[in-house]
Parts: structure tokens; C-alpha cells; sequence
């Protein structure tokens, strides 16, 4: 299982997902743009930044990392080329579609507290909760995944077959959820109240007249004489 998931895994990926970015470049301290957030997939080093990409890496495959919330992110566009990100999460920052590396810190949120919420969708690993029927919040998540079960892949066009099927079972599943707890809400309101009771309910209301008795013929009174 173990040569498997290395084979479903790129050899730069776990490099790439354990880099620190955005520190200060040391070969460029005094110049602008000299923040590392550029990585190498033929080097698999460290993080580096603008002037090194052009003095360094100039006819490598390199990537560029930004950042949401001071978290690592990476642009759909790019990693879609190198890497299979089928039942990863993406959301739209800035108007470009991105995914983030790894996850996020979170409390951690039950399956109970989740369905009370209106939470659909979880993260199998770390159970964060998505906003689409994906099945990992970032590319650590599904690393981890496929370590633990081996069920998918990150080489491009190995899986998207299996990852459609999965998204369409998910969906299915939640469905199916849904109106589980729905019948099972009816036969709850149900269950409160038996025939019985409703019937001794009904009969035991008084029926209701109409107090507003009609008035009889006015007779006029006779004059005095």
C-alpha cells in the first residue's frame, strides 16, 4: 500500500506542502519583491523569490504561492497542469480559482452539531465544512487520504472517473439524509399525539354557539288613557 501511494504522489508535492513562503529572500534583502513565495518542482528546495526565478530557475517548472487569510493558496490554473486536484475544495479569491495547500486550524465540529448547523459538507480528514460535495478542504488533506486509503490519486487524469462517481454518490448520500430526518421529524410530530388522545381531544372541546341571541317581534306599549 505504502509503494502505491507513492506512486499516487508526485515526488515535489510533500516538499512543496512542508515549505515556508513569504519570509524575506537572503540573496535580495534590499530590493522590492524580494518575498519567497515561488517554488521549484525540478528543484524541490526552498522557497525563493522574483530575481532568483530569473537568475535561478529561469527554464524550470515553477509554481507561484499567494496568500488568503495568511494562508498558503495556489492558483487552480497553475497546479491543474502538474496535479490531479479532483475532490479538493476551490474557491474564488480575487477572481482567480484557487485551493489551499494545507489545512486550516479549526475547531472541530460532529457529525450532530454539523446537521443542526445546515452543515452538507465535510472534509474526510480534518472535517472541515465545504461549501461544494468535495471530499478534502486542501492538497494536505488529500495526501493524507490517500496514505490512509489509497482510493484516489493526485496524477493528472488517473482518477477523474472515480472522483465524479464519488461526488455524484455524496450528493446522493446527503440526499438521502435529508429526507431521512425529515420522515423521521413528521413521524416524531406524529407520535406526540395518539389517535386516541386526538380523538378525546376534539371530543372533549365544547361546541361553540353563538351568544348573540336573535331578538323577538318589538311590541309597542299601549298609551295611557
Amino acid at each position: 500500500m505504502k509503494l502505491q501511494g507513492e506512486m499516487m504522489v508526485p515526488p515535489w508535492l510533500e516538499s512543496l506542502l512542508s515549505t515556508a513562503f513569504f519570509t524575506i529572500c537572503p540573496r535580495h534583502r534590499d530590493t522590492p519583491r524580494n518575498e519567497c513565495n515561488m517554488y521549484c518542482l525540478d528543484c524541490m528546495d526552498d522557497a525563493f523569490c522574483f530575481y532568483c526565478r530569473s537568475s535561478r530557475h529561469k527554464d524550470h517548472h515553477v509554481i507561484q504561492i499567494r496568500r488568503s487569510s495568511y494562508h498558503d493558496v495556489v492558483r487552480v490554473a497553475e497546479i491543474q497542469k502538474v496535479l490531479d486536484i479532483s475532490g479538493v475544495q476551490t474557491y474564488v479569491i480575487n477572481s482567480a480559482r484557487v485551493l489551499f495547500l494545507n489545512e486550516r486550524p479549526q475547531p472541530k465540529i460532529s457529525s450532530s452539531s454539523s446537521s443542526s448547523k445546515g452543515v452538507s459538507y465535510l472534509c474526510e480528514i480534518c472535517s472541515r465544512s465545504l461549501l461544494d460535495p468535495f471530499r478534502f478542504c486542501s492538497l494536505g488533506c488529500k495526501l493524507v487520504g490517500i496514505r490512509k486509503k489509497g482510493d484516489t490519486s493526485f496524477v493528472v487524469g488517473s482518477n477523474k472517473k472515480n472522483e465524479e462517481e464519488a461526488m455524484k454518490q455524496r450528493r446522493e448520500g446527503i440526499t438521502a439524509t435529508r429526507l431521512a430526518s425529515k420522515q423521521q421529524g413528521d413521524d416524531e410530530e406524529l407520535r406526540e399525539r395518539s389517535p386516541q388522545e386526538m380523538y378525546t381531544s376534539s371530543a372533549s372541546t365544547p361546541p361553540h354557539f353563538n351568544s348573540r341571541r336573535r331578538k323577538g317581534i318589538p311590541h309597542r306599549a299601549p298609551f295611557a288613557s
